[in-house]
């Protein structure tokens, strides 16, 4: 390709990945975008600056004399009439801000916007990037050059819309049911996400898209953005008559949160906007642009074992021994000590915060189990809860001060526990000190790091100011600081499950936790929306028992396989109670995850728009496109029986392809007078046949589903 970037006096035309932003340097009073999506191919001075001219807007009646522009920072004294940019001001009033251009830098993908408002005696870097994936970034960084203390309310990067972005998609949901979606219309105003939680939260929308209506995952038009924060965001969509249609989102500050003081700067967090002819195009530029990362996990990912719902709270060397024993037996890579191991955990009403092995339960500490599972060829791991604590603990009866809160009284409980302030600096260095005495006591490979409860007034003490932001960042430093000291070990985010999934915690940890539900009825739409942003290596998805602790299901060991299949593969389970049958029957799985794995690492998501709201078919292509696996789970009777064709695309059209049924244990119950054609036949297709005309699914029950594996 050529330049990825190229200028005039009048615009700059970033490129990459697919992907064109062009930038009007002419727009008053700040730059604006006037193009974001498809590659609009090498354009001349001439062409841009027709470009910018083309998308000024003329005076209308009833507005101000120069119409306002969505510039990179709105406010609302530049005319601005919607949401700004940028809020803040001093002595406790807003001011109104204007920034107009000082000075421009273009590198070799991105642009830097050097503003200033003289009069607020302040300046504001905006810094924008295409990256080889096509993924658009923003950041904006705003400095005080007065002398005094200056409040920011608002900071917050905008992307512009094409103006047939008429149909909105975000995900809400709940514990156990995160990253639902849900879809309306793009009417005039304002479609606001906020996360008032102190973390994402359960409910909160980690995409917020908008485009042509009825855009599906294969195509249609459509952009999204995503914050990548871990504590309090908001995120919105906005339609204005003025004839401009946006995404825009940051951090959500309450006021007098964050003071920068003179000389000081803030940055907002980067947002990510993607786009795509579907939502799976839009979803392969994060996956690609974040597998581009020097410290992107690229080993296979280890199957993992892990045993909260095998054991709980009920540590019995011998039992822990026995499921280690078994895991090894059948292929597991990875063994995960969870909740429990630390002084005074018998439940979950005490003992969190006392990061010391407990002695009457591990009297010889964790050696015998931790050797145990080394020698039978497997990693260990240990959960941890840094940022909670129990009141009933040593820690929180010695430092009630460490505890966040903005009254006398304690915030309203939640799992019966408190939340540490990890800005605190005892409370930071506490927790610095026990986890990497532990780390240093034992080989540990991996840490599930949870945070099971909503920030409630989260202040730093009683009529103090919220610390949210502070908290995050101290956050971010503790697990930073731990990986500098640790350098090979791995950390999952977990938050009651999937409570805490952005871009922010992701970039300092190697897996999400995507859901504490395992049902794979409930995990189909979950992990489905997850992976919007998310690489699928980098989410956990586990077989579970066959009788579902979290919604009571009883569902079959290959409906549960085939949905943990296309993620990084674990299992949730007391294999000890298993027949020697069973366990043979979920090394199979294992052995099939490790063959999926490559493709799942490097490979390519494909999720087909069936018009049968019973029929979920989706998979993993190889970015070689000479090797995919797909399943078809079905999820409730069909009306149709034998049900109509289901397309794979996503294959070389002109390439053929030997399509063979590989589930482990086969067919469920295939009649022997009814087969299924082509899965008893030498069948061969080709890519082009596979995405238009497809293949029969196989007549199956409710909540059952298999494995199809194409070669070319």
């Amino acid at each position: 390709m050529s330049d990825p970037v190229a200028a005039a006096e009048t615009a700059v035309h970033l490129r990459g990945g697919g992907t064109s932003v062009v930038v009007d340097l002419t727009a008053h009073p700040a730059p604006a975008i006037i193009h974001w999506g498809p590659d609009l191919g090498e354009l001349g001075a001439r062409e841009l600056s027709s470009m910018v001219v083309a998308a000024r807007p003329q005076r209308v009646s009833g507005g101000i004399d120069q119409t306002p522009r969505l510039t990179i920072v709105p406010t609302a004294a530049a005319g601005w009439p919607g949401a700004p940019g940028f809020e803040g001001g001093r002595g406790g009033v807003v001011q109104g801000t204007v920034f107009s251009t000082a000075s421009v830098d273009v590198a070799e993908d991105a642009l830097t916007l050097h503003l200033v408002d003289e009069q607020r005696a302040l300046r504001l870097r905006a810094e924008l990037r295409v990256d080889d994936a096509g993924l658009f970034t923003q950041r904006l960084t705003v400095t005080n050059d007065g002398a005094d203390d200056l409040v920011v309310q608002a900071l917050q990067p905008t992307f512009p819309l094409p103006w047939d972005a008429t149909e909105i998609l975000d995900t809400t949901g709940r514990h156990l049911r995160e990253r639902s979606a849900q879809r309306h219309a793009f009417t005039f105003g304002t479609h606001l996400r906020e996360s008032r939680r102190g973390r994402p939260g359960a409910d909160a929308t980690l995409l917020l898209a908008a485009g042509r209506p009825g855009f599906g995952f294969e195509s249609g038009l459509v952009h999204g953005i995503h914050v990548g924060w871990s504590g309090n965001q908001r995120v919105f969509a906005e339609r204005l008559p003025l004839g401009e249609a946006l995404l825009a989102g940051g951090e959500l500050l309450a006021w007098g949160e964050v003071v920068v003081a003179p000389g000081d700067e803030l940055s907002s967090p980067i947002v990510y906007g993607s786009w795509g002819d579907g939502l799976d195009e839009l979803a392969t530029r994060f996956h690609d642009a974040w597998r581009a990362r020097p410290q992107h996990p690229t080993r296979p990912r280890p199957i993992t074992l892990n045993t909260w719902e095998a054991v709980y709270f009920d540590h019995r060397l011998p039992k822990l021994l026995e499921l280690a024993d078994v895991a090894a037996e059948i292929g597991v890579e990875r063994y995960v000590l969870d909740d429990g191991w630390f002084r005074h955990r018998r439940d979950d009403t005490a003992g969190l915060g006392d990061w010391f092995v407990d002695e009457g339960v591990w009297p010889d500490g964790l050696s015998p189990l931790v050797d145990h599972v080394i020698e039978r060829g497997m990693e260990f791991g240990l959960w941890f809860e840094p940022e909670m604590v129990n009141p009933d603990s040593d820690i929180a009866r010695a430092h009630p001060e460490w505890i966040l809160r903005g009254r006398d009284e304690l915030p309203p409980s939640a799992r019966q526990q408190q939340v540490l302030n990890l800005a605190h600096p005892g409370a930071y260095a506490y927790l610095l000190d026990r986890m990497t005495a532990v780390l240093q006591a034992y080989p540990i490979a991996y840490v599930k790091w949870d945070h099971n409860r909503d920030l409630v007034d989260a202040a730093t003490g009683p009529g103090g100011g919220s610390a949210v932001h502070a908290h995050t960042l101290a956050v971010y430093r503790l697990i930073d600081d731990l990986k500098a000291a640790f350098p090979d070990l791995e950390i999952e985010s977990c938050a009651s499950g999937g409570a805490r999934v952005d871009l922010g915690i992701l970039d300092r940890t190697d897996r999400i936790w995507t859901s504490d539900c395992l049902d794979p009825v409930e995990r189909l739409e979950t992990q489905r929306h997850t992976a919007l942003v998310v690489p699928p290596e980098m989410m956990g998805m586990h077989l579970t028992t066959p009788h579902v602790h979290s919604t009571g299901r009883t569902v079959s060991l290959a409906f549960s396989g085939a949905v943990a299949l296309f993620g990084h593969f674990g299992i949730e389970w007391d294999l000890t109670t298993l027949s020697a049958d069973d366990r043979a029957l979920v090394a199979e799985w294992v052995d099939l995850a490790r063959r999926v794995r490559p493709l799942v690492a490097t490979g390519r998501l494909v999720n087909v728009d069936t018009t049968d709201p019973g029929l979920d078919v989706r998979g993993v292509v190889s970015a070689e496109r000479d090797h995919a696996f797909f399943t078809i789970a079905q999820t409730q009777t069909l009306i149709a029986s034998p049900a109509g064709r289901v397309r794979l695309p996503g294959l070389d059209p002109d390439r053929a392809y030997r399509v063979r049924l590989v589930t482990p244990g086969g067919l469920v119950q295939e009649p022997a007078q009814s087969p299924l054609p082509w899965a008893h036949d030498d069948t061969v297709l080709t890519g082009r046949q596979l995405a238009v005309a497809g293949i029969r699914p196989p007549v199956q029950n409710p909540q059952q589903a298999v494995v199809v594996e194409l070669t070319a």
